[in-house]
């Protein structure tokens, strides 16, 4: 076609290796050569990302055959700059507080955006499978709260003065884990059978179960002798879930939620790319009908959609409240908004049947660090919440473009 220029897919990945190469040089003579302290960590971010670019490229060649050449045309690249919009839109305002605040280039804090990101990670990606078969799930929120509630009510200090269960043994915390995972899935479960039973639309059904875990969780709460009162004095075995940090000589270290919402991200990228669930949970949410015709048990996957998102959102509850030590009924209120914004900012189609992995890691990215760059440069809480907003709706916006052309 006139106009479009094509480029062999391994040609494609040594542009990248020198684009990576000369990042790594260039942030190995900063290092080296002119470091200075205003620089701060950039020269090892520099080297960071050209080896991420070479790995990347690394990968481009040994997929050349699969994805076939690249074509270069207006149309790609008007079609890349709308796909990647709010991408580029991040990297513009990054570069925006770095100019403002240059100790946004550490590699501290790069680590404290992925532990601020792991939970939230973990609550999107329960969440994303509500929204791949056109629906969503506005329990989320309460059941984190629900699970942080139920965990540190039985892992307060034999010592603590206001104790949630005074005569309660000190339990493993295992015990505190399966308790609270449990409580959410009988939730999971009643979400999906009102929707596959009844054919509830998600939105609904999911906002009156919601109620119910607020309800229910409140009572818990005010149970005697706690009264409502904030649970404290966590146990420090249960609160390391969501505080220890390894190699704490690099950079003071990195938490282990890190490598926990990694885990977690590749069991639910196998289970959604590998398994007959997942690939059922994409027939429902592209066409509902021709995946009945086909075969598919839809009330059997359904159920099984909002189950696993329960046992996820349940997991993210107990990490939540052993980072923070402690837990209130409101814990978690709002989650699902943000598990829902990061999902669909990492395109993942409010019409089902579409959406990624690394698409929901990005997302979930771009608002941590969004948050966190904002609060760095002391920008308005209510700015942030603006900007915040903004974002959705572009992202929805461009969402609904694509889906309309399509």
């Amino acid at each position: 076609m006139q106009g479009e220029k094509i480029i062999p897919r391994q040609k494609f990945a040594i542009i990248y290796i020198a684009v990576g190469v000369a990042l790594a040089v260039i942030g190995v003579i900063l290092k080296f050569a002119v470091y200075s302290k205003k620089m701060y960590d950039m020269p090892l971010i520099l080297i960071g990302i050209g080896v991420i670019l070479c790995i990347y490229a690394g990968v481009q060649m040994l997929t050349s055959e699969r994805l076939g050449d690249v074509v270069l045309s207006g149309k790609a690249a008007k079609t890349f700059l709308t796909n990647n919009a709010i991408i580029l839109a991040l990297l513009a305002l990054v570069v925006v507080i770095i100019f403002i605040e240059p100790r946004f280039m550490q590699i501290k804090v790069l680590l404290d955006i992925m532990t601020q990101s792991s939970t939230r990670l973990i609550i999107a990606l329960g969440i994303c499978f509500t929204l791949l078969i056109a629906g969503t799930d506005l329990s989320a929120g309460r059941m984190v709260g629900l699970a942080a509630v139920i965990s540190t009510s039985m892992m307060q200090t034999a010592t603590y003065a206001n104790r949630f269960y005074p005569n309660l043994p000190q339990l493993p915390v295992i015990v505190a884990i399966v308790a609270a995972v449990i409580a959410c899935l009988l939730f999971g479960v009643l979400n999906g059978y009102l929707v596959a039973r009844f054919d509830m639309h998600p939105f609904i059904a999911t906002l009156a179960v919601q109620v119910i875990i607020y309800g229910a969780c409140s009572l818990y709460f005010d149970l005697p002798p706690n009264n409502s009162q904030p649970i404290g004095g966590i146990r420090p075995d249960f609160a390391l879930l969501g505080q220890q940090k390894f190699v704490k000589s690099f950079f003071g270290g990195f938490s282990v939620l890190i490598p926990i919402a990694l885990l977690t991200t590749v069991i639910i990228w196998f289970v959604l790319n590998k398994t007959v669930f997942g690939k059922n949970v994409y027939a429902i949410g592209g066409n509902r009908e021709a995946a009945i015709v086909s075969g598919v048990n839809v009330f059997a996957t359904i159920m099984g959609i909002f189950i696993l998102a329960s046992g996820l959102y349940g997991i993210g509850g107990v990490l939540e409240a052993a980072r923070t030590a402690g837990a209130t009924n409101n814990y978690g209120n709002g989650y699902e908004l943000d598990a829902i914004a990061a999902c669909v900012v990492g395109g993942v189609s409010l019409n089902g049947g579409v959406g990624k992995i690394r698409g929901i890691v990005t997302g979930v990215l771009i608002f941590t660090v969004i948050q966190y760059g904002l609060q760095f440069i002391n920008v308005s809480p209510m700015w942030q919440q603006i900007i915040k907003g903004i974002i959705i709706a572009v992202a929805v916006a461009i969402d609904l473009s694509k889906y309309r052309k399509k």
